[in-house]
């Protein structure tokens, strides 16, 4: 049997006040209104009011200290038998605060399911964009599965001819309280689940749950600048509220479409375009796209491949700024495999104005 001290985690030396605020939080933690199903839990929770017991008693814990365990076995020095309970209020005292913390908040939340109204849950959707509307903005429609209260009940789950009934078995409070050796457990009623209601005829529109599905539509407007990531917040469009109470909010999270073009980084935007060899030597205006139109780009001789060139404020806006990012072309030079022979002697006669040591002109055998 573990020692008394090791279960609550208390010092020998502690105080009745810190013995009695450490058993209050493991009653709190394992108490079984709040692990349903979890014998783990509950035995634990034993274990922590056995140990709270022995200890919060002066004439106990004194009995304990000199004797361990074997002072309360059957026919130990210190057995308690009828005895020992002398501070029973103590343990009842602590256990109300415990009750009034845990299941005064569960039974409020009890009283709102059963007759009152709830905020709906907030939902996500996830939305495409491209490079263009982020340009620009936009205005989308979108549709999604959702739930909401049911119209023809109200939300009620029962006949509206019949309405609900209180419940007999919890009397409307949603839970019933059993004893348990000395103490009184809360337990969710089975009879009406907690709701404090007993619904005797079911409403055939939503089969008795008070919610049925629902498809909902809508136009989301995208301000121009939004990036991958983005959450734009659309307030009371989310699930319907329970007992008609209010809609929960969608947010609708930005996706990035991939450009067929173009890449994005923050504000600014890269493509390449693919220029010969003699425009990257002399020089040349060659003719691009943009995300709005198409713009002339200048090649300056000499511009070596891979060189990004610049066209400012054609990239995308911001946010929180009027500012606008550029587009920047990545120069691709590229070098012909094979020459027209008046090609080759032309660029024969430059490299020998050059000095260049070329790979000499190949003759054939006859």
């Amino acid at each position: 049997m573990r020692d008394y001290y090791e279960i609550l985690g208390v010092p020998r030396t502690s105080d009745q006040d810190t013995i009695k605020k450490a058993y209050r939080k493991l009653a709190m933690q394992f108490h079984p209104d709040k692990n349903p199903g979890n014998s783990e839990a509950e035995d634990k929770f034993k274990e922590a009011a056995s140990a709270y017991e022995v200890l919060s008693n002066p004439q106990k814990r004194s009995q304990y200290d000199t004797y361990g365990h074997a002072a309360f076995s059957q026919g130990g020095r210190g057995s308690a038998g009828a005895q020992g309970f002398s501070d029973i209020n103590d343990i009842f005292e602590s256990f109300g605060d415990i009750f009034n913390d845990f299941f005064g908040a569960q039974q409020g939340r009890g009283q709102q399911r059963s007759g009152g109204s709830s905020k709906g849950s907030d939902l996500r959707y996830l939305m495409e964009v491209s490079l263009e509307e982020v340009l620009a903005g936009t205005e989308k429609d979108i549709s999604f599965e959702t739930e909401e209260s049911c119209q023809t009940c109200t939300g009620t789950g029962a006949d509206p001819k019949h309405g609900v009934e209180t419940c007999t078995s919890c009397h409307g409070r949603g839970q019933v309280i059993r004893a348990q050796g000395f103490f009184q457990l809360a337990t969710t009623c089975p009879n009406c689940r907690g709701t404090g209601k007993f619904i005797k005829k079911k409403c055939v529109d939503c089969t008795g749950q008070g919610r049925v599905a629902s498809r909902r539509k809508l136009k989301v407007k995208v301000p121009a600048g939004v990036d991958a990531g983005t959450r734009l917040r659309v307030s009371g469009e989310g699930e319907g509220g329970y007992g008609n109470g209010a809609r929960g909010d969608l947010y609708v999270e930005v996706r990035l479409q991939e450009h067929k073009t173009f890449e994005r980084e923050g504000q600014n935007i890269f493509a390449e375009t693919n220029i010969s060899y003699l425009q990257a030597l002399l020089g040349a205006e060659i003719e691009v796209k943009t995300l709005e139109e198409k713009q002339t780009l200048k090649i300056p001789a000499g511009t070596p491949h891979g060189t990004q060139i610049q066209i400012a404020k054609a990239g995308l806006p911001s946010l929180r700024s009027p500012t606008r990012g550029s587009l920047y072309y990545t120069v691709k030079v590229e070098i012909p495999k094979k020459l027209k022979p008046e090609e080759e002697a032309k660029l024969r006669e430059i490299a020998e104005i050059r000095g260049e040591n070329v790979i000499s002109k190949k003759k054939g055998f006859f």
